[in-house]
């Protein structure tokens, strides 16, 4: 492979993270949206949960990797998406309600996307492969807990559900496929809807993860 070859591989791979990033942005932002409506927020207060879940985990991560300031400050798409995000659970409330449980949808929808583009993410930055997939976790969960303590509820990966295990299968298919030297856009997909049928699924079907025997059970 020639060197136009390999800048034109670097490009796609480039656009691919960015399209996933701001894709996740915005499921993300639609989830705390809807959540922040159904709370009885006002909305300004619906556009500052809808920001928070969408970039929270992100700016975490990207804090972490030295990457600052984060990209959720420093580009307007992200802000941009997050906000039209908010905007169209406010005036199509009717229209999003309708989905079935919207609020579960497109949070597992961000949960795979942060998983993969946090992982990657760390990647570029040329860390290893366990600090990839931690940071993954963290890009994924990130959003979620900071809408449920904004929104005083117990955050979901305190709780039996599984949530944080399937963003870890995610971010780990991405960076064991990157390792292995699979196709960059083909690992993407596996991890993805790895994560997200697996947070899915467990919601539909209830799986959850197994409860510590302790005091608490008797």
């Amino acid at each position: 492979m020639n060197v136009h070859e390999l800048a034109l591989a670097g490009l796609n791979d480039h656009r691919l993270f960015t399209v996933l990033d701001l894709a996740g942005t915005f499921a993300f932002a639609i989830s705390g949206a809807v959540a922040a409506r159904d709370r009885g927020l006002d909305w300004f207060g619906v556009m500052v949960i809808a920001f928070a879940v969408a970039c929270g985990g992100g700016m975490v991560r990207d804090l972490c990797i030295g990457a600052v300031p984060p990209a959720g400050l420093t580009d307007w798409r992200y802000l941009a998406v997050s906000m039209a995000a908010a905007w169209m659970t406010i005036a199509a409330g009717p229209l999003v309600a309708r989905l079935a449980h919207p609020v579960t949808l497109f949070d597992s929808l961000g949960l795979g996307l942060f998983a993969v583009t946090g992982a990657q993410k760390a990647m570029i930055f040329d860390h290893n492969a366990e600090v990839a997939v931690l940071l993954g976790v963290v890009t994924a969960v990130g959003g979620g807990v900071a809408r449920d303590v904004l929104l005083n509820r117990v955050p979901v990966i305190l709780r039996r559900e599984i949530y944080a295990s399937a963003a870890l299968v995610g971010a780990i298919i991405e960076v064991a496929g990157e390792r292995l030297g699979w196709v960059s856009s083909g690992r993407t997909w596996v991890a993805l809807m790895s994560c997200f049928l697996l947070r899915y699924l467990s919601l539909r079907y209830k799986w959850n993860l197994p409860r510590s025997s302790g005091r608490g059970d008797d």
